[in-house]
């Protein structure tokens, strides 16, 4: 037996490291919710989404280690919910994050999106209950657990009366499902001035903002344009004339003609004409301009990262005015953004207004082929381009389904989708994911299918597929991922999209870089990289291993990721990725696989071996600990994508 302090020990203490951060990673919006409802209600929700995320940022330092993902959240989760229990217990701030600084936003108050009149209910019963029993409730119905779990997690984070909190949130009259909204979810965020006019008149450059940067919360900025209106919903600058008068005035709205992409080469939202039923209503449309000018402090606005939500520096061009379900919505575009307004239908502005932006540049044929109308009761409806022809729907968890007729308007309005995890708990997919399936009009592209899916952006995200390398053929391209062996990955992929929610994703491909032979022939293996690119720019990469024994639908094992980086990108066709593996017959191993030009595969540490092939294969044994590193024919040294 080694004494401790070896390097054995320590290794094996940086791989229990390694599976909590791991777990972090994964499960971060899920954790950070937790800790949200945990918190007591009488704390300010800007303060409850700071510590929120401080809790959880500190659950790794608290000592939540383990030796594999189930265990390594489990303790995640009980640090998590300590740290929160002991704030709702009357401790301060600092008391419950360890002492240590919450993250610091100047000049912004960031609360969760208001939800509907039953999110509101369900919010104002939680405030009555004490934090043991809060946290119970989120036990039940958000985590899933049952109640003598939920005791023994209660017991665990240090409740005083487990068995109490857990009875009195058993009793509570409310629906858990809502707990998933984004009511309760600390990690989309909107955002209000707090000083705003005070610092305008300090200084006339707008101030850079930025969150502490962490895992699952995107960097936030507020750029300083058009001030919110004191009060009011809305209303135009008072001396506004020129060009600013004319951006605000409907009459000078660009309006396409309906035929235009018919004419053209460039297909677009520059070629979307005005439909909906309201186009020519003047006094709806003049509102809408005016809360884009100036909206006033009742406004719910929301931006995906990077976007600004400054008002119109010239006419926008008219994409849609009608009623959707409860609401009537007006779509803008103004050569970078995708601008939605939406109001009370019937209110005329007087039930309050919503703002959504969302950037767009340099769209093609599938990536503004859709936006969003509409979400209502976990349903999302689309207005599609005028050169779709037909809709479909498909749920990537089942790919031998066939694909089921989507209702579509004259006016290119969809019939409601599921919104994919709607109803799920926070962190989970569901039993479906529901994705559109458009056809292009054969005045565009012969046959032309693809696949959107719903991250909640106003514009849907592109999906596409590379199959694996052919021996002797160049690397292929991203195609659209409507055939079979597209569908069979994506299965595997698909309930992982849900990290990537309001994120501001463009497109995601799912590429096989691998097919691998196993050991003890228990058949072949399937090695894929999902690469998320954002409208903004950057992108994140996700490696996944799927055994043959894997079953449609179910998630591939999570072998690396990447933020920020250029990783299985055309910019980065590289990749090597590992992971351990048992057979049928009980016994372990490492394995590794890398993409096309990787000749050589070396594992070191806890497995010695070295393969002269993309691939690799070596007995170990269980929790063992390799170092991994692949060279390709051009000699460039890879290692694992590690998630930074």
């Amino acid at each position: 037996m080694q004494p401790t302090g070896t390097p054995a020990k320590k290794h094996a203490a940086q791989g229990a490291v390694a599976e909590a951060e791991a777990a972090l990673v994964e499960h971060y919006p899920r954790l950070v919710r937790l800790a949200y409802l945990a918190l007591p209600a009488s704390t300010a929700r800007h303060r409850r989404v700071l510590v929120a995320h401080r809790i959880v940022q500190r659950a790794l330092r608290a000592g939540a280690v383990a030796g594999n993902g189930t265990e390594a959240y489990e303790l995640l989760r009980r640090e998590v919910l300590g740290g929160a229990l002991a704030h709702g217990t009357g401790g301060r701030v600092r008391e419950a994050v360890g002492g240590a600084a919450l993250p610091y936003v100047f000049g912004l108050r960031l609360h969760p999106r208001a939800g509907g009149s039953d999110e509101l209910a369900l919010d104002r019963a939680l405030a009555a209950l004490p934090a043991p029993a809060r946290a119970a409730y989120a036990l039940l119905g958000f985590e899933g657990l049952d109640e003598p779990a939920a005791r023994d997690v209660l017991d665990a984070a240090g409740a005083a009366d487990p068995r109490g909190a857990v009875r009195t949130a058993a009793g509570l009259d409310g629906d858990a499902a809502l707990l998933a909204a984004g009511e309760f979810d600390p990690c989309t965020v909107q955002m209000r001035p707090t000083d705003l006019l005070r610092r305008r008149q300090r200084a006339r450059a707008g101030a850079a903002i930025a969150v502490a940067g962490v895992v699952g919360v995107a960097l936030l900025a507020f750029a300083g344009g058009n001030s919110p209106s004191p009060t009011g919903t809305a209303g135009p600058p008072a001396a506004a004339s020129g060009a600013a008068a004319q951006a605000l005035d409907p009459a000078a709205l660009v309006r396409v003609a309906p035929t235009a992409w018919t004419a053209t080469g460039r297909l677009d939202f520059t070629v979307w004409p005005a439909r909906g039923s309201r186009t020519g209503d003047t006094a709806l449309l003049r509102r809408a301009l005016a809360v884009w000018a100036s909206p006033g402090r009742s406004v719910q606005i929301s931006a995906t990262p990077g976007t600004q939500h400054t008002g119109p520096a010239s006419p926008p061009q008219l994409l849609y005015a009608g009623d959707a379900d409860k609401a009537t919505v007006v779509l803008f575009y103004d050569g970078l953004r995708i601008v939605r307004y939406a109001e009370a239908r019937g209110g005329n502005g007087t039930g309050g207004a919503a703002l959504d932006f969302a950037q767009v540049p340099n769209a093609d044929i599938t990536t503004s082929a859709a936006v969003v109308v509409d979400r209502i009761d976990g349903n999302t409806r689309f207005l599609t381009a005028p050169w779709v022809a037909q809709a479909e729907t498909r749920d990537l968890l089942e790919p031998g389904q066939k694909a089921a007729p989507l209702a579509l308007a004259a006016d290119g309005t969809t019939g409601p989708v599921r919104t994919p995890g709607a109803g799920a708990p926070a962190g989970q997919c569901g039993t479906a994911w529901t994705a559109v399936q458009l056809r292009s009009s054969t005045k565009v592209a012969e046959q032309h299918a693809f696949l959107l899916t719903d991250l909640g952006d106003l514009s849907p995200v592109h999906l596409t597929f590379t199959p694996p390398p052919a021996a002797g053929v160049p690397a292929g391209s991203p195609r659209e991922a409507t055939g079979t062996p597209a569908l069979v990955s994506w299965a595997h992929s698909a309930c992982r999209l849900g990290q990537l929610r309001g994120e501001g994703v463009r497109a995601v491909n799912d590429w096989q870089f691998a097919r691998t032979a196993l050991p003890e022939k228990a058949g072949e293996a399937l090695w894929t990289c999902d690469r998320a690119d954002t409208w903004r720019g950057p992108g994140r990469a996700t490696v996944q291993f799927v055994p043959p024994s894997a079953l449609a639908g179910a998630p591939g094992t999570l072998a690396g990721q990447q933020s920020d980086g250029s990783a299985c990108s055309s910019f980065g066709r590289n990749v090597m990725a590992g992971v351990m593996w048992q057979s049928p017959a009980g016994k372990w191993y490492l394995l590794a696989a890398g993409s096309r030009d990787v000749t050589s595969i070396t594992a070191s540490g806890g497995v010695k071996a070295r393969a002269t092939a993309p691939a690799l294969a070596a007995p170990a044994t269980r929790g063992a600990r390799a170092t991994l590193t692949a060279t390709t024919k051009s000699g460039l040294t890879l290692h694992p994508l590690t998630g930074n």
